[in-house]
């Protein structure tokens, strides 16, 4: 993807986003027609699976020959991450969006050949649009973001992280976590994977921590923190696979190897 392609691309996406939020304002009073997928507590609504039919509609009109990944099932099927992929959350954040009307984000991460080209998280209550293209840096509206704090020490850090890293779970010991939030300064839960990560680009958390993350979940934020220097893998210290639903380490890297260390005194 050339310079000319992106910005289009970019230019385009942003308008698009734009619009959906205005959209998902003008309607969350209304009726939601809230269902359950997966268990009671992973949530949809109409606002959802409209939003991205308006992402998917768009994109295969002005972008036939390229790929999506969608959280509701209007995208593609991909077995390999050739040519141009969207990887789309319409509303990430679903739980906070129904129960608090605020906290939820648009994220959308466009990929070329594996490679993140553009990243988006519209925090959408906020009007805070938090973009990326691939080598120009991010950005916070019309303010760039700096790069990440290369001395900061993981006992002086704010992570991202919700409680079930505090319960059993088939990831890491739980006393070995309870061990991990003793020792950092302090943990956050904002509720969307998204918001949690443009915090982490933007420096207000030094890292986020997830358990099983979907690629839309993580897509847009992740292209936003390599163009700070963030790191971005699962617990073992693996890379991001864009086609993979994963744990998810993305942090500072000046901590992000303490952290893989101190979860792998847990590793089941």
């Amino acid at each position: 993807m050339n310079l000319q392609q992106r910005q289009e691309i970019y230019e385009t996406a942003k308008s698009w986003i734009f619009e959906a939020g205005n959209e998902i304002r003008e309607h969350m009073n209304g009726p939601l027609g809230i269902e359950t997928k997966s268990n009671p507590n992973d949530l949809v609504t109409v606002l959802d699976k409209q939003t991205e039919k308006f992402f998917v509609d768009r994109i295969h009109e002005s972008y036939p020959e390229h790929h999506i990944i969608g959280e509701e099932g209007f995208g593609d099927t991909l077995s390999n991450v050739d040519g141009t992929i969207w990887i789309i959350d319409p509303i990430d954040g679903t739980m906070n969006f129904i129960h608090q009307k605020r906290t939820f984000a648009i994220s959308i991460g466009i990929l070329h050949n594996g490679i993140g080209e553009i990243g988006f998280v519209y925090d959408v209550m906020g009007d805070n649009l938090y973009h990326a293209k691939r080598g120009e840096g991010a950005f916070k509206n019309d303010i760039q973001l700096a790069p990440l704090d290369r001395k900061k020490k993981l006992e002086e850090s704010i992570i991202g992280m919700n409680h079930f890293w505090l319960c059993e779970n088939r990831v890491v010991d739980y006393k070995v976590t309870q061990k991990f939030v003793r020792t950092v300064r302090g943990t956050r839960t904002i509720g969307s994977a998204a918001l949690e990560l443009a915090s982490v680009a933007e420096g207000v958390q030094d890292a986020y921590l997830a358990l099983s993350l979907a690629p839309w979940d993580v897509a847009g934020g992740i292209i936003l923190n390599h163009e700070v220097g963030g790191v971005a893998g699962d617990v073992d210290g693996n890379a991001w696979n864009p086609l993979e639903r994963a744990s998810a380490v993305v942090a500072n890297p000046a901590i992000h190897s303490a952290i893989i260390e101190f979860l792998k005194e847990g590793r089941k």
